[in-house]
């Protein structure tokens, strides 16, 4: 995880490069701030018509990120429009800064990353493309819906 002066470094997703700059500020939030995070963003995506979000709790398989939030928007506009709330989301509520961003020419996969939340947002079929759920299938998957709530998924 990256932390107190961090060096400069890239890596890929996908059609997408993310930079990641010199920084001297603390940026990693704690664990349970992470999660805490993760799983108020995969329910504002959720409340913005996101479908099929999910959680990866990705702690110890992954050395970029604890915990991944996917989801599929319908349109460019909608995704990019999602970002922008999941952005205001961490700030406002949590005191986070988007460490990094990146979407591909067409808006059809944008990431946000808040260090120890990386969120994805896709167009179904760049999704299904990428199958990120296939990629981090051995990471466990965690409950976000709130109490009586149903996770909208592509079947309905």
């Amino acid at each position: 995880m990256l932390s107190h002066g961090a060096a400069v470094g890239f890596f890929v997703i996908g059609p997408a490069i993310v930079q990641h700059c010199d920084t001297e500020a603390e940026i990693s939030v704690n664990g349970e701030s992470g999660r805490e995070f993760a799983i108020a963003a995969a329910r504002q995506m959720s409340d913005l018509h996101c479908e099929d979000v999910r959680i990866f709790d990705v702690r110890g398989l992954s050395p970029l990120t604890n915990f991944l939030v996917i989801g599929s928007g319908t349109s460019d506009r909608q995704i990019k429009a999602v970002a922008d709330h999941v952005s205001d989301l961490a700030r406002e509520q949590f005191n986070l800064e988007r460490f990094a961003g990146e979407r591909d020419t067409a808006a059809t996969w944008l990431v946000l990353d808040f260090i120890d939340v990386m969120v994805h947002l896709f167009e179904p079929a760049t999704r299904a493309h990428y199958d990120l759920e296939m990629l981090w299938g051995d990471a466990p998957f965690m409950e976000w819906s709130r109490h009586g709530q149903h996770r909208k998924t592509v079947e309905g």
